[in-house]
């Protein structure tokens, strides 16, 4: 078989699996969702990075010390709902921030099941996967909380899992009066909308 070193041999009309995705020798970065390729941009713009540090700070230091992982994106979250060898597997993903309460889930180079908390920073060309592909994949997974963070309305929308379904708990935003937001899962976990969203 020929080796895959540009992103550009993919057929994008096919699907791949988790064993296909562990071949591939180019750089550039990309998720795989039910088979389906999404390249994943790098966080070019100042205030998504931004965001994205101060939410992985604030996670990784209120956790310190705590039996759980926090990782931030590019860290491959290998999914599938009944665990199954690579070439079944069709579905990894790279959330902005992810916090896993169960390190039976990782191992050395990445995850092998759900986390319990993922952050999503959105943008204009991934809103589209973050609010359906990705919300009903981490629906289906059993993601216990998800955060969709927006960069361009200074807004945080929050979904807890209640009998198996996400269900939002609101959208947090200081338009409309609002100081913080606090996780329902981590209940020590409450960010700053002033200190996340500040230029």
């Amino acid at each position: 078989m020929t080796p895959i070193t540009d992103i550009s041999q993919l057929d994008f009309s096919k699907q791949y699996t988790y064993a296909d995705y562990l071949t591939w020798q180019f750089e550039d970065c990309v998720e795989l969702i039910k088979g389906w390729i999404y390249r994943v941009s790098p966080a070019l713009k100042r205030k998504h990075q931004r965001i994205e540090a101060t939410i992985f700070s604030t996670l990784f230091n209120l956790l310190e010390g705590c039996s759980y992982q926090v990782d931030s994106s590019l860290f491959d979250v290998r999914l599938k709902k009944n665990k199954g060898c690579d070439s079944e597997v069709d579905t990894i993903v790279q959330p902005d921030s992810s916090v896993f309460c169960d390190l039976s889930k990782l191992n050395d180079c990445r995850a092998i099941d759900a986390p319990d908390l993922v952050v999503e920073i959105t943008s204009a060309s991934t809103a589209k996967r973050d609010y359906n592909e990705k919300f009903n994949l981490y629906e289906e997974i059993g993601v216990q909380e998800y955060w969709i963070i927006n960069p361009e309305t200074n807004a945080v929308k929050v979904f807890s899992l209640k009998e198996n379904r996400l269900v939002s708990l609101g959208v947090f935003c200081k338009a409309d009066g609002f100081n913080e937001v606090q996780s329902t899962l981590f209940t020590d976990l409450i960010v700053d909308l002033e200190e996340l969203f500040k230029d």
